[in-house]
């Protein structure tokens, strides 16, 4: 008689990092570099019935702003560069830095809305 275990979710974290489905563990939540695919190929689960929405997107855009803003202050007060240093430097790393963060961030945000089980509010839910 084959014995049946339980498999372990992985971690939101797991999830985040290596595109885990957040049910089974198989790699197969991500379609492209940002764009989830429609549902696992190891168990069915429909990544697209799960809303991250621009969550993630605009919390980068802060967050992220924040530190490259604060950095090309920096470099700007402590070395005077020209103008198209700035540009030459912060464009890519402004763009790859959101680009690397945004597939993290929405693999985060689909992984807690699965554990939690997540769901839009209805009208008959409010009391």
């Amino acid at each position: 008689m084959a014995e049946e275990r339980a498999v372990a979710c992985p971690t939101p974290v797991e999830v985040a990092l290596k595109g885990l489905c957040p049910h089974c563990g198989a790699r197969t939540l991500f379609a492209g570099w940002v764009r989830f695919a429609d549902r696992c190929g190891g168990c069915g689960l429909e990544f697209s019935r799960f809303n991250v929405g621009d969550g993630p997107a605009a919390f980068l855009t802060l967050l992220l702003g924040a530190v490259i803003v604060t950095l090309a202050i920096v470099l700007e007060l402590t070395m005077h560069p020209p103008w198209w240093v700035h540009v030459l430097l912060w464009v890519p790393a402004t763009a790859a830095a959101v680009l690397a963060a945004l597939r993290v961030s929405k693999g985060a945000l689909i992984a807690l809305e699965y554990r939690n089980r997540a769901a839009e509010a209805r009208s008959g839910d409010v009391r």
